[in-house]
C-alpha cells in the first residue's frame, strides 16, 4: 500500500476539496495519488487472488495439510 504521508495528503486533499475546493496543481496532485493508490490496490488484491486454491482442486494430500495446520 502507499506510505501513511501519501494517505494522509489523499485525504487531506478530499476534505479540502469538500469544504473549500482545490487548486488546479492540487487537482493534478490527487489524481496522480489516486491513480498511484488503485494501481497498489490492484497488484494487492490479484496478490491475494493467486493465493486462493480451490478445495475441489487441491489432492488428498493437500487437504490433509490444510486441515493440518488449522487445527
Amino acid at each position: 500500500m502507499l506510505t501513511k504521508d501519501k494517505m494522509d495528503r489523499i485525504n487531506h486533499l478530499a476534505k479540502k476539496k469538500k469544504t473549500e475546493g482545490l487548486t488546479e496543481e492540487e487537482i493534478l496532485e490527487q489524481e496522480g495519488l489516486r491513480q498511484e493508490y488503485l494501481e497498489k490496490f490492484r497488484e494487492n488484491f490479484k496478490g491475494q487472488l493467486k493465493k486462493i486454491k480451490f478445495v475441489e482442486d487441491l489432492s488428498e494430500e493437500e487437504l490433509a495439510e490444510i486441515k493440518k495446520q488449522q487445527n
